[in-house]
């Protein structure tokens, strides 16, 4: 009855919102939740900071599609920006919607 997936949780300057999304999209995930953050990193400051903050994207994909969507971070997002990200394992019911 349950499925196994993957749950990526993204912060990012929200300044890239948009680019993130349609990036996310690309990388097979058929849908996100995206939230307003606020918080303190190593870097303390950024420069999406005097654009509104950050953003936290959320994300429940197969485990294939998740390792698409880490390695798209890790070559575009994270040497660039502010950027972090982290993955649990979840378990879903209705599984044609992840």
């Amino acid at each position: 009855m349950l499925k196994d997936r993957k749950l990526i949780v993204v912060v990012v300057e929200a300044a890239l919102e948009q680019r993130l999304s349609k990036d996310i999209l690309s990388q097979g995930a058929k849908g996100f939740t995206i939230t307003h953050a606020n918080g303190l990193g190593p870097r303390n400051q950024r420069a999406g900071d005097l654009e509104g903050g950050n953003i936290r994207l959320e994300t429940v994909v197969p485990e294939e599609t998740s390792m698409k969507i880490l390695e798209l971070l890790k070559t575009s997002y994270f040497p660039h920006y502010a950027c972090s990200a982290w993955v649990s394992d979840v378990q879903i019911l209705r599984e044609d919607r992840y």
